[in-house]
């Protein structure tokens, strides 16, 4: 995980997002993929979005994907932007506004 406040770019250092998917930006551009290989994580979730099975998906990469790695996608799946490198886990955050300064002022 990044430490807070770290900022990350398609050019900086390769980030494990999990035990099973990293984005690296020598690697596809950026993009997350499985440890290992250069099977982006966007491919898989739209093979499970197309209706394929998680055994589907094993049997169409090969081995080179595993169930684990297919529930990190899922779980990650918010973060992985389809062509686009990863941008960070806060990148379009927005943060409420504090309601407590307006229960003080009253």
């Amino acid at each position: 995980m990044l430490p807070i406040g770290m900022k990350t770019k398609a050019t900086g250092p390769r980030i494990e997002l999990g035990r099973h998917i990293v984005a690296d930006p020598k690697i596809c551009g950026g993009q997350p993929t499985f440890t290992g290989t250069r099977i982006m994580v966007w491919i898989v979730l739209e093979q499970l979005e197309d209706g394929m099975t998680w055994d589907e998906v094993l049997r169409e990469w090969g081995g080179k994907v595993s169930k684990q790695g297919i529930a990190e996608a899922i779980a990650i799946s918010d973060l992985v932007v389809k062509h686009e490198p990863f941008r960070g886990f806060n990148v379009g955050a927005r943060r409420k506004p504090s309601r407590r300064t307006t229960a003080l002022a009253a």
